[in-house]
């Protein structure tokens, strides 16, 4: 099974808990989370349920910038490295993924120290290894290195600070994917999808010796009018 396929298989499971990197916060993260908001103008609004505050916090951090050109730079790698293009779907930053992880990172302080120091140690690395930056390393030397972060039950010691940081990161790869658009498509996630119902099978009803009478099948079970908004105006008893 291929990178982006396992990804896929661990998302599927779990898709229904909330964020993958929302789990468990030390008690210093926690208190992140509660910090206050600044004040700012609140603006009237909405789209997908916002509150007016919500929909004026959101629109600051998106005029904010924590991460640097180098530094998207990266990112826009690993995503890819993460979760490629196939013949399904297109890559994680066809997704967008970069730009959700840089407004992750402002909205959840506290990933902000944790990601800015894994990129600089996956640079670090790259450069003892190759004398590169990371992303002027080739595909080859890239996944060298990621091959030795990625398996956090087997990683060396030397390692364990770059496999906090992969983990982290493939964490947000994934939740940026999968909830975008495109890896909403890609899972074949259907949600609350109408079907047809068209009675109890002709085959059931006969072993149990029942049959519908002619006023249900005309006035209940109609497929064709499935989508129709129920009246009971002329709705007899």
């Amino acid at each position: 099974m291929d990178r982006r396929k396992s990804i896929k298989a661990m998302f599927a499971g779990t898709v229904t808990s909330g964020f993958m990197f929302s789990g468990c916060l030390t008690d210093k993260e926690a208190e992140l989370k509660s910090s206050d908001i600044a004040e700012g103008e609140i603006v009237a609004g909405g789209g997908y349920g916002r509150t007016p505050e919500e929909l004026a916090r959101d629109q600051r951090l998106v005029s904010e910038t924590f991460f640097n050109e180098h530094e998207m730079a990266t990112i826009a790698v690993l995503a890819d490295l993460i979760i490629p293009a196939d013949e399904s779907s297109g890559s994680a930053t066809d997704a967008g993924v970069p730009e959700f992880i840089e407004f992750i990172v402002k909205d959840m302080p506290w990933h902000q120290t944790p990601m800015r120091g894994g990129l600089m140690w996956l640079d670090h690395e790259s450069n003892r290894r190759y004398d590169l930056e990371f992303i002027k390393a080739s595909e080859d030397q890239q996944k060298a290195i990621l091959d030795d972060i990625a398996y956090p039950d087997e990683v060396k010691p030397q390692f364990e600070h770059g496999a906090q940081f992969f983990s982290r990161i493939r964490n947000l790869v994934a939740t940026g994917f999968f909830t975008s658009k495109m890896g909403i498509e890609d899972l074949g996630y259907q949600g609350n999808v109408p079907n047809v119902w068209d009675g109890v099978p002709r085959d059931v009803l006969e072993k149990h010796g029942l049959e519908y009478d002619e006023k249900i099948l005309t006035q209940s079970i109609k497929p064709e009018e499935r989508n129709d908004v129920m009246s009971w105006d002329d709705y007899e008893v």
